[in-house]
């Protein structure tokens, strides 16, 4: 899936890992509104914050992302 951009590219979703969430209140469940990536590497390289603002954007990606880190 290709989305927002990354220093006028798209964003290659496939090279994001290493994700890792924060603000996850159970109490929000299902929702988890405060939930967001707070670090990610893009193709082995840390993101910026700029980046992570961009990434966090996409809410359904941010919701996959925090079903998977609950798992």
């Amino acid at each position: 899936m290709l989305s927002n951009n990354l220093n006028n590219k798209q964003m290659d979703y496939k090279k994001i890992d290493n994700i890792e969430i924060d603000g996850i209140d159970t109490k929000d469940y299902p929702d988890f509104c405060d939930a967001y990536i707070c670090s990610a590497d893009y193709d082995g390289v840390p993101m910026t914050d700029e980046q992570l603002d961009e990434l966090n954007e996409d809410g359904d990606y941010v919701y996959e992302h925090i079903m998977d880190y609950l798992q």
